[in-house]
Protein backbone atom coordinates (compact mmCIF):
# COMPACT_ATOMS: atom_id res chain seq x y z
CA UNK A 1 0.00 0.00 0.00
CA UNK A 2 1.99 3.22 -0.87
CA UNK A 3 1.43 6.51 1.50
CA UNK A 4 -1.08 8.25 -0.92
CA UNK A 5 -3.82 5.31 -1.04
CA UNK A 6 -3.00 4.79 3.43
CA UNK A 7 -3.91 8.41 3.44
CA UNK A 8 -6.96 8.28 0.73
CA UNK A 9 -7.81 5.17 2.92
CA UNK A 10 -8.02 6.95 6.20
CA UNK A 11 -10.52 9.90 4.82
CA UNK A 12 -12.52 7.45 3.37
CA UNK A 13 -12.34 4.98 6.20
CA UNK A 14 -11.83 2.11 4.41
CA UNK A 15 -9.86 -1.03 5.63
CA UNK A 16 -5.98 0.03 5.68
CA UNK A 17 -2.84 -2.30 7.38
CA UNK A 18 -1.62 1.41 9.85
CA UNK A 19 -2.84 4.59 9.99
CA UNK A 20 -0.17 7.11 8.32
CA UNK A 21 1.43 9.90 10.35
CA UNK A 22 3.25 13.23 9.87
CA UNK A 23 5.80 15.32 11.76
CA UNK A 24 7.03 18.81 10.18
CA UNK A 25 9.47 21.15 11.34
CA UNK A 26 8.39 25.16 11.71
CA UNK A 27 12.08 25.88 9.97
CA UNK A 28 12.17 23.94 6.44
CA UNK A 29 15.21 25.01 6.51
CA UNK A 30 16.33 23.28 9.73
CA UNK A 31 15.93 19.21 7.53
CA UNK A 32 19.69 18.75 6.89
CA UNK A 33 20.77 19.59 10.61
CA UNK A 34 17.99 17.46 12.42
CA UNK A 35 18.98 14.53 9.90
CA UNK A 36 22.54 15.27 10.69
CA UNK A 37 21.93 15.06 14.60
CA UNK A 38 19.35 12.05 15.21
CA UNK A 39 22.76 10.22 13.22
CA UNK A 40 20.91 9.31 9.56
CA UNK A 41 23.14 7.06 7.33
CA UNK A 42 23.17 9.85 4.29
CA UNK A 43 20.92 6.88 2.41
CA UNK A 44 18.16 7.51 4.54
CA UNK A 45 16.17 10.84 4.32
CA UNK A 46 14.54 12.89 7.35
CA UNK A 47 11.50 12.28 5.78
CA UNK A 48 12.40 8.12 5.37
CA UNK A 49 12.79 8.37 9.13
CA UNK A 50 9.94 9.99 10.21
CA UNK A 51 7.77 7.93 7.75
CA UNK A 52 5.95 10.79 6.71
CA UNK A 53 2.84 10.48 4.27
CA UNK A 54 2.09 13.77 3.25
CA UNK A 55 3.81 16.00 0.95
CA UNK A 56 2.51 19.61 0.77
CA UNK A 57 3.29 21.53 -2.66
CA UNK A 58 3.64 24.93 -3.01
CA UNK A 59 3.06 27.79 -6.07
CA UNK A 60 6.21 30.02 -6.80
CA UNK A 61 4.27 32.97 -5.19
CA UNK A 62 3.86 30.98 -1.74
CA UNK A 63 7.24 29.91 -1.21
CA UNK A 64 8.06 33.32 0.63
CA UNK A 65 5.92 32.21 3.84
CA UNK A 66 7.80 29.06 4.26
CA UNK A 67 11.61 29.66 2.89
CA UNK A 68 12.05 32.87 3.85
CA UNK A 69 15.55 32.39 5.65
CA UNK A 70 16.41 30.57 2.21
CA UNK A 71 18.00 33.87 1.17
CA UNK A 72 19.97 32.34 -2.09
CA UNK A 73 16.33 31.09 -3.11
CA UNK A 74 14.53 34.44 -2.11
CA UNK A 75 16.85 36.07 -4.35
CA UNK A 76 16.28 33.66 -7.37
CA UNK A 77 12.05 33.87 -6.97
CA UNK A 78 12.87 37.81 -6.51
CA UNK A 79 14.89 37.84 -10.05
CA UNK A 80 11.45 36.07 -11.38
CA UNK A 81 9.04 38.55 -9.66
CA UNK A 82 7.79 36.98 -7.06
CA UNK A 83 9.20 38.88 -3.97
CA UNK A 84 11.73 41.71 -2.72
CA UNK A 85 14.43 40.76 -0.35
CA UNK A 86 15.42 43.46 2.30
CA UNK A 87 18.36 41.35 3.61
CA UNK A 88 19.47 44.87 5.89
CA UNK A 89 16.20 44.52 7.43
CA UNK A 90 15.65 40.90 7.47
CA UNK A 91 12.25 40.90 5.73
CA UNK A 92 11.03 39.17 2.52
CA UNK A 93 7.75 41.53 0.76
CA UNK A 94 5.56 38.56 -1.52
CA UNK A 95 3.58 39.05 -4.22
CA UNK A 96 0.81 40.62 -1.97
CA UNK A 97 3.16 43.06 -0.57
CA UNK A 98 3.20 41.68 3.06
CA UNK A 99 6.39 41.36 4.83
CA UNK A 100 7.62 38.34 6.14
CA UNK A 101 10.33 38.32 9.01
CA UNK A 102 13.61 36.64 8.00
CA UNK A 103 15.42 34.57 10.45
CA UNK A 104 12.16 33.70 13.07
CA UNK A 105 11.26 30.15 13.29
CA UNK A 106 7.78 30.52 13.53
CA UNK A 107 5.86 32.33 10.70
CA UNK A 108 5.53 36.07 11.09
CA UNK A 109 3.94 38.77 8.98
CA UNK A 110 5.88 41.74 10.06
CA UNK A 111 4.60 44.09 7.52
CA UNK A 112 1.41 44.74 6.61
CA UNK A 113 1.09 47.11 3.38
CA UNK A 114 -2.66 48.09 3.94
CA UNK A 115 -2.65 48.64 6.94
CA UNK A 116 -1.42 53.02 6.71
CA UNK A 117 -0.66 54.91 3.70
CA UNK A 118 2.78 54.40 2.73
CA UNK A 119 5.54 56.62 1.76
CA UNK A 120 5.53 56.57 -2.11
CA UNK A 121 9.88 56.50 -2.62
CA UNK A 122 9.50 53.26 -0.17
CA UNK A 123 6.42 51.61 -2.36
CA UNK A 124 7.97 52.10 -5.47
CA UNK A 125 11.49 50.38 -3.91
CA UNK A 126 9.85 47.45 -1.97
CA UNK A 127 6.08 46.60 -3.37
CA UNK A 128 5.06 44.84 -6.56
CA UNK A 129 4.40 48.01 -9.12
CA UNK A 130 0.92 46.83 -9.73
CA UNK A 131 0.51 48.08 -5.54
CA UNK A 132 2.16 51.58 -5.43
CA UNK A 133 -1.62 53.81 -6.35
CA UNK A 134 -3.00 51.57 -3.95
CA UNK A 135 -0.76 51.33 -1.41
CA UNK A 136 0.22 55.11 -1.29
CA UNK A 137 -3.59 56.20 -0.77
CA UNK A 138 -5.10 58.36 2.08
CA UNK A 139 -7.52 56.20 3.43
CA UNK A 140 -8.04 52.33 4.17
CA UNK A 141 -11.29 52.08 2.38
CA UNK A 142 -9.33 53.44 -0.48
CA UNK A 143 -6.30 51.30 -0.46
CA UNK A 144 -8.31 48.32 -0.36
CA UNK A 145 -10.51 49.77 -3.13
CA UNK A 146 -7.50 50.07 -4.89
CA UNK A 147 -6.03 46.85 -4.19
CA UNK A 148 -5.66 44.15 -6.65
CA UNK A 149 -4.29 40.48 -6.08
CA UNK A 150 -1.51 38.83 -7.77
CA UNK A 151 -1.35 37.28 -11.39
CA UNK A 152 -2.07 33.77 -10.66
CA UNK A 153 -0.82 33.09 -14.34
CA UNK A 154 2.64 34.42 -13.61
CA UNK A 155 5.50 33.10 -15.71
CA UNK A 156 6.56 29.73 -13.92
CA UNK A 157 3.99 29.59 -10.98
CA UNK A 158 3.23 26.23 -10.97
CA UNK A 159 6.05 24.90 -12.47
CA UNK A 160 7.70 23.48 -9.13
CA UNK A 161 4.14 22.18 -8.31
CA UNK A 162 4.52 20.14 -11.46
CA UNK A 163 8.01 18.97 -10.07
CA UNK A 164 6.67 17.87 -7.00
CA UNK A 165 3.67 15.72 -8.28
CA UNK A 166 5.91 14.40 -11.01
CA UNK A 167 8.39 13.21 -8.42
CA UNK A 168 6.41 12.25 -5.02
CA UNK A 169 3.03 11.73 -6.55
CA UNK A 170 2.99 7.69 -6.77
CA UNK A 171 3.86 7.22 -3.34
CA UNK A 172 2.91 10.35 -1.10
CA UNK A 173 0.03 11.70 -0.78
CA UNK A 174 0.67 15.67 -2.59
CA UNK A 175 -1.94 18.24 -1.96
CA UNK A 176 -1.63 22.51 -3.02
CA UNK A 177 -1.26 24.48 -0.92
CA UNK A 178 -3.68 26.89 0.12
CA UNK A 179 -1.46 28.79 2.71
CA UNK A 180 -2.53 31.64 3.40
CA UNK A 181 -5.91 31.55 3.53
CA UNK A 182 -8.66 33.91 3.16
CA UNK A 183 -9.29 36.08 6.55
CA UNK A 184 -5.72 35.25 7.06
CA UNK A 185 -4.22 37.37 4.04
CA UNK A 186 -6.97 39.93 4.62
CA UNK A 187 -5.34 40.74 8.16
CA UNK A 188 -1.34 40.17 6.61
CA UNK A 189 -2.66 42.86 4.05
CA UNK A 190 -4.76 45.17 7.05
CA UNK A 191 -3.08 44.17 9.97
CA UNK A 192 -4.19 42.37 12.63
CA UNK A 193 -6.13 44.94 14.62
CA UNK A 194 -7.32 47.13 11.54
CA UNK A 195 -9.29 43.82 10.07
CA UNK A 196 -10.87 42.77 13.25
CA UNK A 197 -12.28 46.89 13.62
CA UNK A 198 -13.49 46.40 9.94
CA UNK A 199 -15.04 43.03 11.03
CA UNK A 200 -17.17 45.19 13.66
CA UNK A 201 -17.27 48.33 12.02
CA UNK A 202 -16.86 48.20 8.54
CA UNK A 203 -17.45 44.49 7.25
CA UNK A 204 -18.50 45.92 4.06
CA UNK A 205 -14.57 47.05 4.19
CA UNK A 206 -13.56 43.86 5.02
CA UNK A 207 -15.93 41.98 2.61
CA UNK A 208 -14.04 43.81 -0.08
CA UNK A 209 -11.16 42.96 0.43
CA UNK A 210 -11.88 39.53 1.23
CA UNK A 211 -13.87 39.06 -2.26
CA UNK A 212 -10.73 40.14 -4.15
CA UNK A 213 -8.94 37.66 -1.92
CA UNK A 214 -11.09 34.82 -2.66
CA UNK A 215 -10.99 35.33 -6.12
CA UNK A 216 -7.79 34.76 -6.29
CA UNK A 217 -7.67 31.74 -4.67
CA UNK A 218 -10.26 30.42 -6.66
CA UNK A 219 -8.71 31.05 -10.13
CA UNK A 220 -5.54 29.25 -7.91
CA UNK A 221 -8.01 26.37 -7.46
CA UNK A 222 -9.53 26.10 -10.92
CA UNK A 223 -5.42 25.30 -12.09
CA UNK A 224 -4.98 23.06 -9.65
CA UNK A 225 -7.98 20.97 -10.95
CA UNK A 226 -5.40 20.24 -13.40
CA UNK A 227 -2.78 18.16 -11.71
CA UNK A 228 -3.46 14.91 -10.48
CA UNK A 229 -4.34 15.71 -6.95
CA UNK A 230 -7.51 14.33 -4.89
CA UNK A 231 -7.48 17.46 -2.09
CA UNK A 232 -7.73 20.85 -1.81
CA UNK A 233 -6.69 22.92 1.38
CA UNK A 234 -6.82 26.27 2.66
CA UNK A 235 -5.15 27.60 6.08
CA UNK A 236 -6.80 30.34 8.18
CA UNK A 237 -6.53 30.35 11.89
CA UNK A 238 -10.12 30.74 13.19
CA UNK A 239 -8.86 29.99 16.99
CA UNK A 240 -7.46 31.28 20.24
CA UNK A 241 -5.95 29.01 22.67
CA UNK A 242 -9.63 29.22 24.23
CA UNK A 243 -11.94 29.93 21.64
CA UNK A 244 -12.85 31.71 18.85
CA UNK A 245 -11.52 34.82 17.22
CA UNK A 246 -14.85 35.98 16.65
CA UNK A 247 -18.86 34.40 17.34
CA UNK A 248 -20.20 31.99 15.35
CA UNK A 249 -23.01 34.56 14.26
CA UNK A 250 -19.91 36.95 12.51
CA UNK A 251 -18.16 33.72 10.46
CA UNK A 252 -21.68 32.63 9.44
CA UNK A 253 -22.06 36.29 8.45
CA UNK A 254 -19.01 37.65 6.74
CA UNK A 255 -17.05 34.57 6.65
CA UNK A 256 -18.47 31.61 5.92
CA UNK A 257 -19.79 32.67 2.77
CA UNK A 258 -16.08 33.22 1.04
CA UNK A 259 -15.51 29.55 2.35
CA UNK A 260 -18.03 27.86 0.78
CA UNK A 261 -17.42 29.61 -2.71
CA UNK A 262 -13.56 28.63 -2.32
CA UNK A 263 -14.58 25.09 -1.42
CA UNK A 264 -17.18 24.52 -3.95
CA UNK A 265 -14.60 24.70 -6.55
CA UNK A 266 -13.25 21.76 -5.30
CA UNK A 267 -16.25 19.99 -3.83
CA UNK A 268 -17.87 20.13 -7.61
CA UNK A 269 -14.81 18.58 -9.05
CA UNK A 270 -15.11 15.12 -6.51
CA UNK A 271 -12.10 16.23 -4.42
CA UNK A 272 -12.09 16.38 -0.28
CA UNK A 273 -10.93 19.27 1.76
CA UNK A 274 -9.07 19.80 4.01
CA UNK A 275 -8.35 22.55 6.04
CA UNK A 276 -5.25 23.95 8.83
CA UNK A 277 -7.02 26.08 11.50
CA UNK A 278 -5.13 26.45 14.62
CA UNK A 279 -6.74 27.29 18.17
CA UNK A 280 -10.06 25.97 19.78
CA UNK A 281 -11.93 25.89 16.67
CA UNK A 282 -14.90 23.51 17.93
CA UNK A 283 -17.61 26.04 17.62
CA UNK A 284 -16.89 26.22 14.03
CA UNK A 285 -16.88 22.51 13.06
CA UNK A 286 -20.40 22.27 11.89
CA UNK A 287 -20.10 25.16 10.21
CA UNK A 288 -17.00 23.86 7.84
CA UNK A 289 -18.64 20.51 7.56
CA UNK A 290 -21.64 22.28 6.04
CA UNK A 291 -19.17 23.80 4.02
CA UNK A 292 -17.38 20.81 2.37
CA UNK A 293 -14.50 20.26 5.11
CA UNK A 294 -13.19 16.48 5.33
CA UNK A 295 -10.03 16.89 7.34
CA UNK A 296 -9.26 19.32 9.92
CA UNK A 297 -5.65 20.04 10.90
CA UNK A 298 -4.35 20.58 13.53
CA UNK A 299 -6.11 19.08 16.25
CA UNK A 300 -4.78 21.08 19.20
CA UNK A 301 -4.75 20.12 23.29
CA UNK A 302 -6.82 22.97 23.65
CA UNK A 303 -9.64 21.13 21.80
CA UNK A 304 -11.70 18.46 24.01
CA UNK A 305 -10.23 15.47 21.93
CA UNK A 306 -13.38 12.63 23.21
CA UNK A 307 -16.01 14.93 22.34
CA UNK A 308 -15.18 16.50 18.81
CA UNK A 309 -14.46 11.97 17.87
CA UNK A 310 -17.36 11.17 19.19
CA UNK A 311 -19.43 14.21 17.59
CA UNK A 312 -17.25 15.16 14.52
CA UNK A 313 -15.42 11.63 13.29
CA UNK A 314 -18.30 10.20 11.20
CA UNK A 315 -18.08 13.52 9.24
CA UNK A 316 -14.27 14.44 9.56
CA UNK A 317 -10.89 13.23 9.73
CA UNK A 318 -8.28 14.61 12.17
CA UNK A 319 -4.73 15.55 11.50
CA UNK A 320 -2.26 15.98 14.44
CA UNK A 321 -3.70 16.00 18.65
CA UNK A 322 -0.18 15.56 20.11
CA UNK A 323 0.72 18.49 22.44
CA UNK A 324 3.71 20.27 21.29
CA UNK A 325 3.52 22.79 23.86
CA UNK A 326 3.74 21.29 26.50
CA UNK A 327 4.31 17.50 26.21
CA UNK A 328 6.94 17.63 23.22
CA UNK A 329 8.99 20.42 24.32
CA UNK A 330 9.08 20.13 28.36
CA UNK A 331 8.03 16.22 29.12
CA UNK A 332 10.42 13.30 28.92
CA UNK A 333 10.75 10.58 26.59
CA UNK A 334 8.29 8.57 29.06
CA UNK A 335 5.88 10.89 29.16
CA UNK A 336 5.97 11.58 25.28
CA UNK A 337 5.18 7.97 24.78
CA UNK A 338 2.18 7.76 27.60
CA UNK A 339 0.53 10.30 26.13
CA UNK A 340 1.27 9.87 22.22
CA UNK A 341 -0.09 6.56 22.36
CA UNK A 342 -3.44 7.88 24.31
CA UNK A 343 -4.04 10.44 21.39
CA UNK A 344 -3.53 8.20 18.87
CA UNK A 345 -5.77 5.23 20.42
CA UNK A 346 -8.63 7.72 21.13
CA UNK A 347 -8.47 9.73 17.67
CA UNK A 348 -7.58 6.71 15.62
CA UNK A 349 -9.87 4.61 16.99
CA UNK A 350 -12.17 3.51 14.13
CA UNK A 351 -9.74 5.20 11.21
CA UNK A 352 -9.91 8.56 10.59
CA UNK A 353 -6.74 9.91 12.02
CA UNK A 354 -3.31 10.94 10.71
CA UNK A 355 -0.90 10.68 13.43
CA UNK A 356 0.80 13.75 14.09
CA UNK A 357 1.78 16.65 16.56
CA UNK A 358 -0.37 19.28 17.23
CA UNK A 359 2.07 21.77 15.14
CA UNK A 360 5.45 21.74 13.66
CA UNK A 361 7.68 21.20 15.64
CA UNK A 362 10.17 24.06 16.66
CA UNK A 363 13.54 24.67 17.80
CA UNK A 364 12.68 23.62 21.99
CA UNK A 365 11.82 20.43 20.99
CA UNK A 366 15.41 17.81 22.15
CA UNK A 367 15.91 15.33 20.13
CA UNK A 368 15.10 12.39 22.40
CA UNK A 369 11.21 13.88 22.80
CA UNK A 370 11.47 13.56 18.43
CA UNK A 371 12.84 10.01 18.81
CA UNK A 372 10.37 8.84 21.30
CA UNK A 373 7.46 10.43 19.77
CA UNK A 374 8.29 8.61 16.29
CA UNK A 375 9.32 5.28 17.90
CA UNK A 376 5.48 5.40 19.49
CA UNK A 377 4.30 6.27 16.22
CA UNK A 378 5.56 3.15 14.89
CA UNK A 379 4.23 0.64 17.85
CA UNK A 380 0.70 2.20 18.02
CA UNK A 381 -0.32 3.05 14.54
CA UNK A 382 -0.85 -0.96 13.68
CA UNK A 383 -2.84 -1.66 17.08
CA UNK A 384 -5.52 1.30 16.51
CA UNK A 385 -6.56 -0.20 13.05
CA UNK A 386 -7.53 -3.20 14.99
CA UNK A 387 -9.58 -1.45 18.17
Amino acid sequence: MTKKERVLRTIRRDKLDYLPSQITFSDRTRDEKIHAALGLPKTKTLDDYLENHLIISLTKADYPLFFRNDIELMRELEKEGYCTVDVDNKVVYDSWGMGVQIGEDGFFACFNPLEKKLDRKFAERWMPPRLVEAVTADTMAERIHKYTAPDPDHPGNFDWMARDQKTYGDEYFVFPSGYFGLYERAYGLMSIPAMFESMAAEPNMFMEIMEKITNYKVEIAKRFLKFDFTTGHMGDDLGTQVGPFFSPKMFREIVKPFYKKLFDVYKSAGWYMMMHSCGCVTEFLPDLIEVGLDVIEPVQPCMNLAFIKKEYGKDLTFWGGIDTQRLLPKGTPAEVRKEAAEVIRLLGKGGGHIIAPSQEIMKDVPLENIVALVETIVEERVKVVNL
